[in-house]
């Protein structure tokens, strides 16, 4: 069988394609959230003291008695079997930044042989899952394995419909024996608990007296690549790892940004539809999508919800992203660098909080230096970020993130503020001490009569900055596209816990001193920037100016890698954040470092050895049929008295053989585990297996440029970056 002949056998399916079928979508308002037992739903099924004991639940974490949870179970499965189902499941979330499910069934039989449905409202409450086959860094051990899950009110309870049939997903917190978090789902409604409690401290003290429950709200913008089935099936690292090993960039890449906001491909376009019509269905506000800056990149991104609800929409996303992108003939890649020298994937997090009464706290409004409660919750934001960097950085370190992070061609890894040109010179001023009337942006006025004008943002954007505020939220830039968002909003509801804990007590010593309450927040404020203004940057993240100004100026950390950046889960002011907020006990702090290093070695160790394997059974067979046929044709040209050069023949044996020593070197690691710590074993990953893997790259990448392409195995970039 000819090498490349699977090659291209999917390059003649793809063009002998049959375009899909297209659906014309229903109206939103006959399909929006109808798979989701919401509020609305509720208030039909439920008796009046039951919706309203719910709803209370809903809306501010009220404990809910069991008589009620068996009354909302009864109408649950009515309401589920009506639509078609026969399963329900617990669906959690372990620390993969994966979904789990363990289904049962509404059936169980009765002593004449029949069967009927049953769900009581203490099989809604709690399942048992395995506690100790889930990562949980050693707070489960194989003869230790009970663990629980338990309903998650505050999150509706959905359908989710396969081709197999329809299951009742149950949002769920999951937990071992002993009471220890094993996912993350309890550490973000802790942390969010923590921020309420730190917030309502703050508003009281600036005379606040009808304070509703606090809840921070997110909105994430998800990133990510199609490539087309066909190809995928011939690429096993794109399959195994989620990204390309091996690859030579094509002759045309994204140089001439012709991508971006493009006219989206037809058959991109269907794939969209549908999964938006999926994504509604399961109530959850896809606003907004288009095309990325790298061919074949895309994106989508919700409207705002509260973090708890938008944590798990967000893991439902991904999963239906991949789901639909199968139907249609695609692999969805969420991997944050699958194609070296392409624009990556990220999934910028917007955050804010709020409430009902006083609104969202990190809207300035139309006078930001008026608005001293904005200004206060500003700065204790500004304050988390410079006090707790490393602990953002840890939050978002994966093996896969290290590709963007680690190279500063998405955010970089130092951790600093965007505020815009008005912000920044407010909170410069009140570091002097000052309160200046903050500058307008002026009115847009392009000198032509058909287009309207409009007030211009006093403030530009910018793309560089990793936590950058946008207008009424701030944009963690830097999150992985692959990633949980619970994980930053933990570590940024934590951290504003605290600075509002710091702002709360210097701020009710500055008001017992002062009768007016401007001249007390100034001085609160102007201490707070004095102690932590270092971390405003408004310039360009990408430039080595700022990496040398950055840590050599400012003392702010550069943070490459994620062996480099995990550690700080270990530091004692990190330990003690967590501990005194009451969002993780040591115990399960130090579970995490443990899980995340293990998943990072892993990520790297399976990638190594991916490495290894295609580059014997792929590459270098392909390299020895090419280097065959040109001495077979130099030694035929001489018999005809004809000298042909052998610097090709030669070049290419020598990277050849180049590749296959480092091959060789790379295969003798995988594997090493005589490390002294966990830090270690992972700056051996991150220092020297991922260089001997890039450098067998480097070789196998010359040689997918020299060797026929006929016989090149592994589909190339321009196929799978370009549709057809």
């Amino acid at each position: 069988m000819s090498g490349n002949q699977p090659r291209m056998l999917a390059i003649a399916e793809i063009n002998n394609r049959e375009p899909m079928p297209v659906d014309m979508p229903e109206a939103l308002s006959k399909i929006w959230a109808t798979d989701v037992f919401n509020l609305a739903t509720m208030e039909e099924a439920l008796s009046k003291n039951a919706f309203k004991a719910m709803k209370n639940t809903v809306q501010t974490g009220a404990a809910l008695d069991p008589g009620t949870a068996d009354v909302v179970a009864a109408a649950m499965k009515d309401w589920a079997i009506s639509k078609g189902v026969k399963f329900f499941s617990h669906i959690f979330y372990p620390m993969t930044n994966a979904t789990a499910e363990k289904h049962d069934g509404f059936i169980i039989t009765n002593s004449d042989g029949g069967a009927i449905t049953e769900f009581t409202g203490s099989l809604l409450i709690k399942g048992e899952p395995d506690g100790s086959s889930f990562p949980n860094g050693s707070l489960r051990m194989t003869n230790a394995a009970r663990g629980y899950t338990a309903w998650d009110p505050t999150s509706p309870a959905y359908i989710m419909h396969t081709d197999n049939g329809a299951t009742l997903m149950i949002p769920s917190v999951f937990m071992s024996w002993t009471g220890e978090a094993l996912d993350k789902k309890i550490p973000l409604l802790r942390s969010n608990a923590a921020m309420d409690k730190s917030a309502r401290k703050v508003l009281s003290l600036m005379g606040e007296t009808d304070i509703a429950t606090l809840n921070s709200s997110c909105g994430a913008e998800q990133e990510y690549f199609l490539v087309d089935e066909n190809f995928a099936s011939s690429r096993p690292d794109l399959l195994l790892a989620g990204r390309s090993l091996f690859g030579a960039p094509p002759a045309k890449g994204q140089e001439f940004d012709d991508h971006y906001f493009g006219a989206i491909p037809e058959r991109v376009q269907v794939f969209m539809q549908d999964l938006e019509d999926k994504l509604y269905r399961l109530g959850i506000p896809a606003k907004t999508h288009h095309n990325e800056v790298a061919p074949g990149q895309f994106e989508i991104a919700p409207y705002f919800e509260s973090a708890n609800v938008a944590s798990d929409h967000q893991q439902m996303l991904m999963t239906l992203l991949k789901l639909t992108a199968k139907k249609h003939g695609f692999l969805c890649l969420l991997h944050e660098k699958p194609f070296a020298g392409v624009n990556g994937s990220g999934k910028h997090v917007n955050w804010s909080v709020g409430n009902s009464t006083q609104g969202n706290l990190l809207d300035p409004g139309s006078t930001p230096d008026k608005n001293l409660i904005f200004l206060l919750f500003c700065g204790a934001v500004i304050r988390g970020v410079h006090a707790y960097g490393p602990l953002l950085r840890a939050a978002i370190a994966s093996a896969a993130n290290d590709h963007r992070l680690g190279a500063n061609e998405a955010p970089p890894a130092i951790l600093s503020v965007y505020l815009g040109d008005q912000l920044e010179k407010l909170f410069m001023d009140i570091k002097e001490g000052k309160l200046n009337e903050t500058a307008k942006g002026g009115e847009m006025d392009l000198g032509l009569t058909q287009i309207l004008k409009f007030e211009r943002d006093p403030g530009d954007r910018n793309r560089t900055s990793p936590f950058a505020f946008t207008g009424n939220r701030f944009e963690f830039r830097a999150v992985g596209s692959s990633q949980s968002v619970s994980g930053p909003l933990v570590a940024m509801n934590t951290m504003l816990a605290d600075s509002l804990d710091w702002i709360a007590e210097k701020l009710e010593a500055s008001l017992a001193a002062s009768s007016n309450q401007t001249e007390a927040v100034i001085k609160v404020l102007q201490e707070l920037m004095q102690q932590h203004g270092n971390v405003v940057f408004g310039g360009d993240g990408y430039s080595p100016e700022w990496h040398r100004m950055a840590v050599e100026e400012r003392g702010l950390k550069n943070i490459p890698t994620t062996a480099d950046a995990l550690p700080a889960l270990l530091e004692a002011d990190v330990i003690e954040l967590f501990k005194k907020t009451g969002v993780l006990t040591p115990v399960e702090l130090a579970s995490r470092y443990e899980v995340y290093a293990e998943q990072y070695i892993l990520a790297i160790e399976v990638e190594a050895k991916l490495v290894v394997d295609m580059a014997k059974t792929l590459i270098y067979p392909a390299a020895m049929s090419y280097l065959s046929d040109l001495s077979s044709a130099i030694s035929g040209a001489r018999e005809v008295g004809v000298e042909l050069d052998a610097t090709v023949v030669n070049k290419v044996a020598a990277e050849t053989g180049a590749m296959m020593k480092a091959v060789e070197e790379l295969s003798s690691l995988i594997g090493k585990h005589d490390f002294d710590t966990t830090e270690d074993h992972m700056k051996f990953c991150a220092d020297t297996i991922r260089g001997l893997m890039d450098e067998v790259r480097e070789h196998a990448d010359y040689l997918e440029l020299e060797v026929s392409d006929e016989l090149w195995p592994l589909p190339k970039y321009r196929e799978l970056l370009f549709f057809r």
